[in-house]
């Protein structure tokens, strides 16, 4: 897929919770498809003592609009300083960059688990990926009450479950002691999970041990975005592999988890 440098136009920054935010940026040409599991580098020139690019995970496009969404979570000099982009400002993007999720077949009955800034490619799968709401099941987990974006909006894609540490919504604990994980995960046909490497890799863990297909993405530090880096290679059972290039997403039984 042809990738495309250019400055876009930030029409909305909209502080979702103490530490997320959603930028909606506008591109001057024809948006090409942008599909869950793929992401953008964003050039953040206000930090001048950055010079490499932040990946961020597409929540969503608009194509009547000619925009895509990120959801930026502060964790860091460079996201922190995104946030405070003012709406009328450019920003330089390189986009789409990687691969997406496998899309489900169209019986499928499909577990989504995100946490922290992996939710936004759970939401954007959840929203697109044609399957009825009741066969879209998506476990969101987070720190507290607090932490958890409102997912109004797509209410109508799925079923959605929480998790907290602290008990402050939803189930307490991880998104692997959610009932819907831990009673019903051979029900489902397909998981797909983003979020922080431990959580995936119990997701993958326990999938794996009922035969489940399962995808996961990775989020490695993509400086580049074209392998050039070498910054975000990840181990797999066919060597090592850039996950800018190769993944993020990777199936499960590719990788040597």
């Amino acid at each position: 897929m042809k990738k495309t440098v250019q400055e876009l136009l930030l029409v909305e920054n909209k502080q979702l919770n103490h530490d997320n935010f959603k930028l909606v940026l506008q591109a001057p040409t024809k948006l090409p498809e942008i599909f869950p599991g793929q992401f953008v580098n964003v050039e953040i020139k206000k930090a001048t003592e950055i010079f490499l690019r932040r990946p961020f995970s597409v929540l969503g496009v608009d194509y009547e609009n000619n925009t895509f969404s990120l959801l930026v979570k502060i964790l860091g000099r460079g996201s922190k300083v995104l946030t405070t982009y003012e709406e009328g400002e450019k920003i330089s993007v390189v986009y789409p960059l990687g691969n997406s999720f496998t899309f489900p077949q169209k019986q499928d009955k499909v577990l989504l688990i995100g946490g922290g800034s992996g939710v936004a490619p759970m939401l954007f799968l959840a929203k697109i990926c044609g399957l009825p709401a009741e066969n879209v099941h998506v476990i969101l987990g987070a720190r507290s009450q607090q932490d958890h974006v409102n997912i109004d909006a797509y209410q109508a894609f799925g079923n959605y479950y929480f998790t907290t540490e602290d008990g402050s919504l939803g189930e307490k604990g991880f998104v692997t002691h959610h009932p819907v994980f831990t009673n019903e995960l051979s029900t489902f046909d397909r998981v797909y999970t983003c979020g922080p490497d431990m959580m995936m890799k119990a997701v993958a863990k326990e999938a794996a041990g009922k035969g489940i297909s399962c995808e996961v993405s990775l989020e490695n530090m993509m400086a580049c975005g074209f392998g050039v880096c070498l910054c975000c290679v990840e181990k797999t059972k066919e060597g090592n592999q850039c996950v800018c290039t190769e993944g993020p997403v990777f199936n499960i039984n590719k990788l040597t988890w």
